[in-house]
């Protein structure tokens, strides 16, 4: 997700329910999105801009109606680019919640290995020489895979 905001966005309105006790009950009762949209502004401290900011609600199955939210969104306010995670999400959604038909696109993310990040990172030969396995030529670059090793943990 920050690799999306970097790249595609200027401003990111980041929630994690999980840790934001004020906003668990944001969505109980009420869908109106000018009300949800007010409430992450002042939460995130984020002026949103349709087009130009991306809103994360991250472990969204601990907010109640949360998840249903997102048809609203989708139905009264398509400008708005919403992301929604959740580590526990497949749990809530086996718990009779509510759930946007329809509306909602899955996408299950996993860690790269290191040859993809290496390709993610527009150095696709020296991953396709750890592919090869050619351990004679490997060598020669070893100063080059460690400092990738090194960017792995800065950059994610």
């Amino acid at each position: 997700m920050k690799e999306l905001v970097r790249t595609a966005y200027k401003k990111v309105a980041y929630i994690n329910f999980e840790s934001t006790a004020t906003l668990k009950n944001l969505f109980t009762g009420n869908f109106d999105i000018r009300r949800i949209m007010l409430a992450l502004e002042i939460e995130t401290k984020v002026n949103t801009e349709a087009d130009n900011t991306l809103i994360i609600l991250d472990e969204i199955q601990e907010a109640p109606g949360a998840l249903t939210s997102l048809k609203y969104f989708q139905e009264n306010a398509p400008k708005y680019h919403v992301i929604a995670a959740g580590s526990l999400l497949g749990v809530a959604l086996n718990q009779k919640t509510s759930f946007p038909v329809g509306k909602v696109d899955f996408l299950d993310l996993y860690p790269l290995t290191f040859v993809e990040f290496l390709e993610a990172r527009n150095e696709q030969p020296l991953g396709d020489l750890l592919k090869k396995q050619d351990w004679p030529l490997i060598t020669q670059f070893k100063s080059r895979y460690i400092e990738r090793l090194g960017a792995v943990t800065k950059d994610f």
